[in-house]
């Protein structure tokens, strides 16, 4: 059979032609389908602009609050966060934050649609929160970029209003730091009573340093400072730190070195991350490793961990990967038990000494718990204090007055109580 006739017949079969109409129907459709596709791929990758932000990141937050605030405040698919707020009067108030549910949402900005999609992840969880993964991804028309870095301004901006002229507590939480409670508000640094000229030290000293990088830059000195407080406790290290940090609009990083699996790299990990404009404090150094060998016991909590390590903290201090740009503090109820190596220049740069109160102290002191009474009974109270020949610190007479709140005659008339209580064991700074 000819091949004209062959086809001729194939055409005339109904079984045939009704199976090729149906291949060609679905062919067609495959590749109208493939194009669609390929159509939206290039168009969102030539004419759509994308953003994604993973929840490890410090703007996530940022951005769900800014979105909540500004962006899809219409949204009426929201999830709940429970936030606790701390008032002028330090009583904790409850309150509730809507925020957009996992999904899609839409929101108009500057001219633009912008699309917002949140999603999580059911199979990888953040280890150390317990909690599923989860990004933000902005999707907006157009090949505008510095739209992006407006929300990201505004976002930011925001979240720093909302804490600003508050301290924030961070503390080590796995390998990232993490803010520790409340916003608090700032101790103002007069109202740590110390002797004279030692607030106004620190501060213009931390202050320099905080003004002067180039100064540092040009003379190849690493941009980092030490400090070191010592002396007994309850006489203000600790209340001194987080009122500067508080006058100077800094945060606090807590570091505790006696922590279980804290090791060397850690450690030089959780230096250099450390937030911005913050200080990095270590409190009771000298006790960071003695602690762990003092019983058996302790020797057994730490069985199988690696540990952290003397060499391991003055490398993080002044070492060769040690990081720039910070602020650490140290206190230490006893300096003669430090190593040389660790408080040499370079790595501790301003040693003070907070001891006891002296007369100027306690008159400041007195005036400033009872400011309506008059000045000679301040100095009568100093006068009887000192006649106790007993060193008191500042925790201790600060007790004794919050006994006497609306009594200063008590005050000055129950001195002698104040022999009684051994300031140097009893109190803690």
């Amino acid at each position: 059979m000819p091949l004209p006739d062959f086809i001729s017949s194939l055409t005339d079969n109904p079984y045939f032609s009704a199976g090729f109409g149906l291949f060609g129907i679905g062919a067609g459709a495959a590749v109208m389908r493939k194009g669609y596709m390929m159509g939206m791929i290039l168009f969102r990758r030539h004419y759509m602009t994308t953003l994604e932000v993973p929840c490890r990141d410090k703007s996530y937050q940022w951005l769900l609050q800014w979105i909540t605030l500004k962006g899809a405040k219409k949204t009426q698919h929201l999830s709940v966060e429970t936030k606790f707020q701390q008032i002028e009067t330090g009583r904790i108030t409850t309150r509730h934050d809507f925020i957009p549910s996992i999904g899609e949402h839409f929101f108009w900005y500057k001219r633009t649609w912008i699309r917002v999609e949140r999603t999580r992840s059911q199979q990888t969880i953040d280890v150390h929160m317990g909690v599923p993964f989860e990004d933000l991804k902005l999707t907006a028309f157009g090949k505008n970029k510095p739209l992006f870095f407006e929300i990201l301004a505004e976002a930011r901006d925001l979240a720093i209003k909302q804490n600003e002229g508050k301290t924030i507590m961070y503390t080590a939480y796995g390998s990232e730091w993490r803010q520790f409670g409340n916003p608090r508000k700032p101790r103002p640094l007069n109202s740590v009573v110390l002797d004279e000229g030692i607030s106004e030290r620190i501060r213009k000293d931390v202050q320099d340093f905080m003004n002067n990088p180039e100064w540092y830059s040009n003379r190849g000195i690493p941009y980092r400072r030490g400090y070191l407080l010592h002396g007994p406790p309850g006489c203000g290290k600790s209340s001194l730190i987080t009122a500067l940090a508080g006058d100077l609009q800094l945060g606090i990083c807590v570091l505790n070195l006696s922590e279980r699996g804290l090791t060397d790299d850690r450690l030089n990990h959780l230096m250099a991350l450390a937030p911005e404009n913050t200080i990095i404090l270590l409190e009771d150094i000298d006790s960071a490793f003695a602690n762990r060998e003092e019983t058996s016991e302790v020797k057994a909590a730490y069985a199988g961990l690696n540990r952290l390590t003397f060499s391991g903290l003055l490398n993080c201090l002044d070492g060769v990967a040690s990081s720039e740009a910070r602020m650490v503090f140290m206190t230490t109820n006893y300096p003669e038990r430090l190593d040389p190596a660790l408080i040499r220049p370079g790595r501790v740069d301003l040693k003070e000494y907070i001891g006891y109160c002296t007369p100027s102290q306690l008159v400041t002191m007195f005036r400033r718990f009872y400011p309506e009474v008059p000045v000679d009974l301040a100095f009568t109270f100093s006068e009887s204090v000192q006649s106790l020949k007993v060193p008191v610190s500042a925790a201790t007479i600060q007790g004794h007055f919050m006994q006497h709140k609306e009594d200063h005659l008590g005050a000055i008339d129950n001195v002698s109580c104040l022999k009684s209580t051994d300031g140097f064991k009893k109190t803690a700074d």
